[in-house]
Formats: structure tokens, sequence, C-alpha cells
């Protein structure tokens, strides 16, 4: 078995991923906009998420992304949220830190320093595996190429400041689509991407071969 990795991403209209959820969630820079995709989200978006959730079968997020859901899914069992909290707690949860951190979460844990072997052996031993959030971690992965799908909920909002999966100064990468954009009635889009075939390609538009 060769499984996939996809990372899930919710992110305005200008590329900001930072804190969807909730106002503590990250305030890192002075982000003042924490929770903002609450106000937008909506059945489409809940039908996209619930599939995602449903398919996986393991969990890779970043420290920090883990120490929320850590704090926060495990007391949701019996909550309004039980289907997401009881999928997250029986599946196994893998880490990406540089410390030595206490992974209480049962089914938790700590990858090893060589990102590329361990994102190999959780392709042999699962069969989709996904990413949420974790945007520093997902940056890595991207930038490696250590990923199968990039699922983009674009929502209609512009925040003007806030991480980045893409930052200004990051590194040029192509990317391929995987399936045709899927629109809701309130304007998010869900995008999917693969990698593509490395660095840009550039051209002149006044040639006649420029591919148009």
């Amino acid at each position: 078995m060769t499984g996939s990795i996809h990372i899930d991403l919710f992110t305005t209209l200008d590329g900001v991923q930072q804190a969807p959820g909730g106002p503590d969630e990250d305030t890192d820079g002075g982000f003042a906009f924490g929770g903002w995709q609450a106000p937008v989200m909506d059945e489409f978006d809940g039908e996209r998420v619930m599939a995602g959730i449903q398919a996986m079968d393991a969990l890779l997020l970043g420290r920090r992304t883990y120490d929320i859901f850590a704090g926060f899914w495990p007391n949701q069992l019996d909550g309004t949220d039980d289907a997401i909290a009881r999928k997250f707690d029986s599946i196994p949860k893998y880490v990406a830190s540089r410390g030595t951190p206490a992974l209480a979460w049962r089914d938790s844990h700590l990858l090893g320093r060589d990102l590329a072997a361990e994102v190999a052996v959780l392709r042999e031993r699962h069969r989709e595996t996904h990413v949420i959030g974790s945007i520093d971690f997902a940056r890595s992965l991207v930038a490696e190429g250590l990923f199968d799908r990039l699922n983009l909920w674009v929502y209609p909002i512009v925040l003007g400041k806030g991480k980045r999966l893409f930052p200004h100064d990051g590194l040029p990468a192509s990317l391929r689509l995987l399936e045709p954009p899927v629109a809701s009635p309130h304007g998010t889009v869900f995008l999917s991407y693969g990698p593509g075939d490395g660095t840009p390609g550039t051209g002149d538009m006044s040639q006649p071969d420029r591919g148009v």
C-alpha cells in the first residue's frame, strides 16, 4: 500500500490561513482576526470537511496545532461535534516538533528528524494521512514536495496580514489542479492541487508559442 498525504487549509482570498477557528487560536504578530471562518462557513464547507475526516486514517500535525487539538477534541466526545472528536480520538496522531513534548492524547507519536523518511513510513502505514492547519509544518512539506493533495477552502474575505502557506519571501513552486474547482452559493471555492513540475517556467506573451 502506498498511501497519500493531504494538507487541508482554510484560507482567505489573500492567502491568510492563521487562526480560522477561534479568537485565541493564534495571536502571533498581533493577529486580531482569530475565528474569521466562523461567520462565513456554510453547509458546503461542512460536507467537504466531513468527507475528508471520514476518509482519513491518520493525523499529521505541527506541535502548536496538536496542542490545540489535544486540549479540545478529547473533551468533545459527547458534544455536538462528537463525530469529529471520536474520529480524531480513534486514529493515530503524528506530531512534528523540534523538541521532545509530552504527547498525552492517546495514540500520539513524535516524528523523527528525517522528515522525508518519516513521510515515506506514513505512506506505507496509512491509506490517507491528513495535515490540518499546521501552517509552518505544511510549508516544509510543500517545499520538499512531501504531499499528494493540497486542499484549500478559499473564502471571499481579505485580511491583509497573517500567516500564509506561501509567504512573500517563499520559494517558487508549481502546482497542478487535481479536480475541477467547486464553489458554494456563498462564495467559498474548494481547490485541490498536487505537486507540479518544479520551479515555474517563464515565457514571452508577445510570442506565438506562448501557450494561449
